[in-house]
């Protein structure tokens, strides 16, 4: 069975986790050890995700990551030694084919999802294509934008929820976005963690990570959710981008825990 084929049928939910960026080769490295481990406990399909590159900064000065080259040599050796697929973000066109070579699912990122070109570039690599919906659009303008995917004859597509806009600085999670997202006949993801963001606070991004068990507790108790991503790091108040809204690694574990509860395969 294919990597979509799992992912599709896939019980009681698949997890995608990881750091927001790649800061170092041993944070990587021990990110995946640990998010492998604790999904072979619990018999999760486990997707790993961190991005070679954040294009969307709150300030000039913020880290960016390692950049494409050196990015998804750090992939590949993931890929290798753990055995899991990988997911990583594209920002342009240019990056779509090289991305394509490591990356078993590529990621556009919210502020991008209507970007026709990168759309379309991404769909005619044949790779899985997981759309984050911006949190400037409603649910229901999700499918025009599949349709740029479709257009390519792609069909493996991933649709995520990362909350909206509401105000300044916050962000609101609309759980009708679950089944009418649901109803376009695609998986639907809950980012927990963006989800949870405050969004260019200051010169970084805060963020309320401790409500992150409830939140996605309530998400998979809708029965809408096929998947959870969340991004996790060993010292989040050391980490170079996002340090306010991941998860600590530490707390994963008993995360989980919870999860395959609620779900009900505990």
């Amino acid at each position: 069975m294919d990597l979509y084929s799992r992912i599709y049928h896939c019980k009681p939910f698949f997890l995608i986790a990881g750091p927001c960026v790649i800061e170092s080769y041993d944070i990587v490295m021990k990110c995946a050890e640990e998010l492998t481990k604790q999904a072979e406990k619990h018999g999760l399909l486990f997707i790993f995700k961190s991005s070679y590159l954040k294009a969307n900064r709150t300030s000039e000065t913020s880290y960016s990551g390692p950049g494409q080259a050196e990015g998804l040599k750090i992939l590949e050796r993931v890929k290798k030694e753990f055995g899991v697929p990988v997911l990583t973000d594209i920002h342009e066109s240019e990056e779509a084919e090289s991305a394509a070579e490591v990356a078993d699912i590529l990621q556009i990122p919210a502020f991008l999802c209507r970007q026709t070109f990168l759309l379309k570039t991404a769909a005619r690599t044949g790779k899985i294509i997981n759309i984050k919906k911006g949190q400037f659009i409603a649910p229901e303008d999700m499918k025009p934008v599949t349709e740029k995917i479709t257009s390519e004859n792609n069909s493996q597509l991933l649709l995520t929820e990362r909350g909206t806009f509401f105000g300044y600085h916050n962000l609101v999670v609309d759980f009708r976005s679950f089944p009418i997202m649901k109803q376009l006949g695609f998986p639907v993801i809950f980012d927990v963690t963006h989800s949870l963001q405050r969004p260019s606070l200051a010169r970084v991004s805060g963020g309320t990570p401790e409500l992150a068990p409830m939140m996605a507790k309530a998400a998979l108790a809708t029965g809408m959710v096929d998947g959870l991503f969340l991004e996790t790091h060993p010292e989040p108040s050391e980490a170079l981008s996002d340090g306010m809204s991941m998860l600590s690694l530490e707390d994963v574990p008993e995360m989980l825990n919870e999860l395959v509860r609620t779900a009900g395969r505990d």
